[in-house]
């Protein structure tokens, strides 16, 4: 049933990934009737506005000025206008600054309303071939190397299935960590295009995800698929772990790397072998 949009309501409002075809009915009228469009790009979502028709007039709201709109969409929102808040892509609020206005109205008492729509984690894991039935959505990962490496060490007894977005100019780096921390044979799928004419699906393992990318520029944003640590991995006991790590040591291994290495093939992170090898007391020579 088809209803004018209230007053005083913040509508999040799903917008196609790339075919514009992908709209809803519902999400053309409701940005063409409420009094409000905030846009986190308001040149990109103006494009779809024109194809569409729609003249709504747009405020744009984004990252680097969420503080001084939030406060401002607020007020429009208690005096009774009906807004509209789109991200560039699909649904806002996914890896994206929407989480902080929607909070804010919901702590205000003003309704807010999912008009929902396409995402490109779920439209990357439809079609991925891993398992559906458990996964995690883990958004982009820290530009900054140890953060990054750090966070993949936290997932990396994590069996779900792994979502991440990650940008083409870090994208190779982000395989090189996938590898050094989780170990290079696991299967991983890479989307990019989603539902645009080139689209794109590439599956493998991680090793050979490395030597795809390092013969071919990468090109758009990709999602990242990950297969999920297998349950039945090897369970060491403390006994035996600190055994293989002073037989690591005794090589002239760091307590760091054998930590990496011992953590490819057990349930424990980096983190809490290396902890454990922090105890060993190594044996004179």
């Amino acid at each position: 049933m088809q209803t004018e949009p209230k007053p005083g309501t913040l509508y999040v409002v799903g917008t196609p990934i790339g075919n514009l075809e992908d709209i809803t009915f519902r999400a053309v009228r409701i940005l063409q009737t409420v009094d409000m469009i905030a846009a986190e790009d308001t040149r990109h979502t103006g494009k779809l506005l024109q194809h569409f028709q729609i003249k709504t007039p747009q405020l744009s709201y984004h990252e680097h000025n969420r503080n001084s709109r939030v406060p401002e969409l607020l007020e429009h929102l208690t005096n009774g206008k009906a807004i509209a808040l789109v991200s560039d892509a699909g649904m806002p609020g996914i890896s994206d600054p929407g989480y902080e206005l929607v909070k804010a109205c919901i702590e205000a008492g003003i309704t807010v309303v999912p008009i929902p729509g396409a995402s490109a984690a779920i439209t990357a894991l439809s079609a991925a071939g891993l398992p559906t039935n458990r996964f995690v959505f883990e958004g982009f990962l820290s530009p900054k190397a140890q953060q990054r490496r750090e966070h993949l060490e936290s997932l990396q007894t994590e069996s779900r299935t792994l979502i991440f977005y990650e940008s083409p100019h870090r994208l190779r780096e982000t395989l090189q960590d996938l590898a050094e921390v989780w170990g290079s044979d696991r299967q991983i799928v890479l989307a990019r295009e989603l539902t645009k004419l080139y689209e794109e699906f590439w599956r493998g393992t991680i090793a050979e995800a490395i030597v795809h990318y390092s013969q071919r520029e990468p090109q758009g944003e990709y999602t990242l698929l990950v297969a999920g640590t297998p349950p039945s991995q090897t369970q060491l006991t403390e006994a035996q772990l600190k055994a293989e790590l002073q037989q690591l040591i005794s090589q002239g291994i760091s307590r760091s790397q054998a930590s990496r290495q011992l953590a490819k093939f057990t349930s424990l992170t980096r983190r809490q072998i290396y902890q454990l090898a922090l105890s060993i007391v190594l044996k004179p020579e």
